[in-house]
């Protein structure tokens, strides 16, 4: 059973992003869209916990040029109508409120 995370909220605010990457399974995917996709800023600890665990990551590029940032090699950047795919292809949807 695999899991879409999504996670809007900036990573700097609390420890949504931590809890959630402690929880994420072999399947599961991450998805950082509004303000989370501040965790793509290099050389902060959110890019840092990101890039070292082995995960399945993506976000929404109109909203990380939104935020003048640029996604990393191993994260995509995807589109909404990805995103529903994305939706789709896993067997639930946890969005961190």
């Amino acid at each position: 059973m695999s899991t879409l995370h999504v996670l809007s909220h900036s990573p700097f605010g609390d420890n949504r992003l931590t809890s959630c990457l402690r929880v994420l399974g072999d399947k599961d995917a991450l998805l950082l869209c509004g303000d989370a996709t501040y965790a793509l800023q290099p050389g902060t600890a959110p890019f840092a916990q990101m890039q070292a665990a082995s995960l399945k990551l993506f976000a929404l590029a109109e909203d990380v040029q939104a935020r003048g940032l640029l996604a990393p090699d191993w994260a995509k950047a995807i589109d909404y109508p990805a995103f529903v795919e994305l939706s789709i292809l896993h067997d639930k949807v946890n969005t961190w409120l």
